[in-house]
């Protein structure tokens, strides 16, 4: 029983922080219509803020509050300068943003070398549930993770600017058309995505550590919830995180974690083979 319940709060919390990456994946995919290949490292660039707050002697929590901040202001920066360039080719955005997260990710290799370096919870502590310790920045990073997926699901959904977001997803021609600056749009949703993966990176970086492979894992894997849960729907995005969240955290505890690497890549080729649409596909119809 105490297994069970570690397994599972293992593979919601690892649930969780994947939504919020996916969730801006899923976003900039639907609605350009580009892949891009360096959102793990803006997850990466969200952990780095994160330790270089705390290493100037200030709080963890301060460091997570300016992660998102200052990956979107990177994120804004080059969406202007470089990535609205290739929207009209997405070949070429796929290997310009591949070119663009590896000079991150060498640039914070440069800085940090090849060190795993820990940075502690903001929240120490853990609940007893049972006779099974919890630990109280994990039920946070469910708690977190919550709140920013209903609030991204509301904004979405509820205001005048989900509706604009929502015509350019479905027509992006008719939206220009209708007077909507999708240029505007492509520059806010891709900021977005980014300052969500900012989040994402300070939230996990006491669970997984700094290094500078850290985003490829949430890239793949990433990858892997937009295949499954089908581009294009916030729904889609959440079910297909929940999914490969699930997976990668449960089948380690039953294989090798290099088998459970290739069983998640063999699930989603095989399902995607099945129902091409993704999980959400009957909604879009």
């Amino acid at each position: 029983m105490e297994s069970a319940l570690n397994a599972t709060f293992e593979v919601m919390t690892f649930g969780a922080v994947l939504v919020l990456v996916v969730l801006g994946l899923g976003i900039i995919a639907g609605m350009m219509g580009i892949f891009n290949f360096a959102h793990g490292e803006f997850v990466l660039l969200g952990a780095y803020t994160t330790y270089l707050v705390y290493s100037f002697g200030l709080p963890v929590w301060l460091g997570m509050l300016a992660a998102p901040l200052v990956v979107a202001a990177i994120g804004f920066v080059l969406e202007r300068l470089v990535i609205r360039r290739f929207y009209a080719a997405p070949v070429a955005a796929m290997l310009g943003t591949y070119a663009l997260g590896l000079v991150i990710r060498e640039g914070v290799r440069s800085l940090i070398g090849g060190l795993y370096i820990s940075v502690p919870e903001p929240i120490a502590g853990s609940l007893t549930v049972g006779n099974v310790q919890l630990s109280r920045w994990r039920c946070a990073i469910i708690v977190i993770t919550a709140v920013v997926t209903i609030a991204t699901y509301l904004l979405l959904t509820r205001t005048s600017f989900g509706l604009r977001v929502r015509a350019a997803l479905e027509n992006p021609s008719l939206a220009r058309a209708s007077g909507i600056s999708t240029n505007v749009l492509y520059a806010v949703i891709f900021t977005y995505g980014t300052a969500l993966a900012g989040l994402a990176g300070a939230l996990v970086v006491p669970m997984f550590s700094l290094f500078a492979d850290l985003g490829i894992r949430f890239l793949i894997e990433g990858f892997f919830a937009i295949m499954l849960g089908g581009v294009g729907t916030f729904e889609g995005s959440v079910a297909g995180a929940a999914v490969v969240g699930a997976l990668s955290a449960a089948l380690p505890w039953a294989v090798a974690p290099v088998l459970a690497d290739v069983l998640i890549l063999v699930i989603a080729i095989v399902f995607v083979k099945l129902k091409p649409g993704g999980l959400i596909a009957e909604r879009r119809r």
